[in-house]
């Protein structure tokens, strides 16, 4: 009995010890372009037990959401429906308080609900490519957010996207390495000005943290103001169901940290070309500080015309100007005709990436039936 009451008291002293949840005091932001290691930092950080970063959610490119008064329950519908955030983390949507109508509020009373069921993580906030030129407006949102930039051999970028196309509809898109090229340039330029004015900021390589991850996530641990832990040097138990299956996330899926397959050299000589004269100029603007790889091959001295930065600059815009205008319209458009529409953009699409195998256009023998046959689940910007 003696013992019962000395166990007893040992477990109420424990929880009156305990310290309090206390969860940082801003976001914790990790970008990157789409390919670049984001998904294998976001797992590797997330090993950590005091991180918890949700994978891709996007609210805060959802803006226009909060433009009208919408309650709680509302938004975040709708925005379940953008990318099925709330199902892929399994957040418990009853502890969001009712009554939240503006974005800061919003992010933050998600992030910070999905950190307590997280084992009460102190470090909150999420990993998404979609923000790589979005540095300056979320540092202006948060202005005690922290961000993580990861980088990467912008030829690997482009050679990575191109090998997850085929049978992806969101990186077959037209135009979309010429995104990742001057999307690149953005957010370095994003990222100095925030700098510039004192923001937090850590960036790392790709190539890096793939050859020395101890010693890469220790400078993050740093950075973070938390004691380093050994697990996020691996990929063994890390939880990755808010990521989605398809090959192109084979590695981050695996058990062991290896450096991607892809093959920089197999770019098509056009697009290698371009991404080299882009290069070969930016390390001439930074005085050969950035990019820190590739180092280029000799006989690259050739930066890109006025005609060619002009032309490609007009497109980099357009194709941004939809980036950032599809979540207006879906933010006003009806669930049920955004719904029908999404069903038929992406019947459209599966089969014209059907025809891009399949150049006799003959769809009899691919069970076609008018309807995707993945079921991917993609942003609606994507459909």
């Amino acid at each position: 009995m003696a013992g019962l009451i000395t166990h007893s008291l040992n477990g109420v002293e424990e929880k009156v010890n305990r310290p309090a949840w206390q969860p940082a005091d801003g976001p914790l932001f990790v970008v990157g372009m789409w390919r670049s290691g984001t998904s294998l930092l976001y797992a590797l950080l997330n090993q950590h037990p005091q991180i918890a970063l949700m994978y891709e959610e996007d609210l805060t490119h959802l803006r226009s959401l909060f433009w009208l008064p919408r309650d709680t329950p509302q938004w975040l519908a709708r925005w379940d429906f953008w990318n099925e955030a709330l199902t892929r983390h399994k957040v418990d949507t009853t502890k969001i308080p009712s009554g939240i109508s503006d974005l800061r509020t919003a992010a933050r009373a998600v992030y910070l609900q999905y950190a307590k069921q997280r084992n009460g993580a102190t470090v909150w906030g999420c990993k998404s490519p979609t923000y790589h030129d979005e540095i300056t407006r979320l540092s202006q949102a948060f202005p005690n957010a922290r961000f993580v930039i990861i980088w990467r051999d912008l030829r690997s970028i482009c050679r990575s996207i191109i090998e997850a196309a085929p049978g992806n509809l969101f990186f077959s898109r037209r135009g979309f390495v010429l995104r990742a090229v001057l999307g690149y340039q953005e957010m370095k330029v994003q990222c100095d000005a925030l700098q510039k004015r004192g923001g937090q900021v850590h960036q790392l390589y790709y190539e890096d943290l793939v050859r020395d991850p101890a010693t890469t996530m220790q400078e993050i641990c740093k950075f973070l103001q938390i004691p380093f832990n050994a697990r996020m040097t691996r990929l063994e138990g890390a939880d990755r169901t808010a990521i989605e299956e398809g090959p192109h996330h084979s590695l981050v899926k695996s058990e062991e940290i290896v450096a991607s397959r892809n093959n920089p050299s197999r770019l098509p000589p056009e697009i290698k070309s371009k991404v080299e004269r882009y290069i070969h100029m930016w390390r001439k603007q930074y005085c050969g500080t950035w990019p820190l790889y590739p180092e280029l091959p000799e006989g690259v001295s050739v930066d890109p015309s006025v005609w060619e930065r002009l032309r490609d600059r007009i497109a980099y815009r357009a194709l941004s100007f939809w980036h950032h205008t599809a979540p207006i319209v879906f933010s006003f458009i009806p669930l049920v005709v955004w719904e029908k529409y999404r069903k038929f953009a992406h019947a459209r699409r599966y089969v014209r990436s059907l025809r891009k195998t399949d150049p006799s256009g003959d769809l009899s023998n691919n069970g076609f039936d008018g309807r995707p046959a993945s079921q991917e689940k993609l942003h609606d910007e994507q459909a």
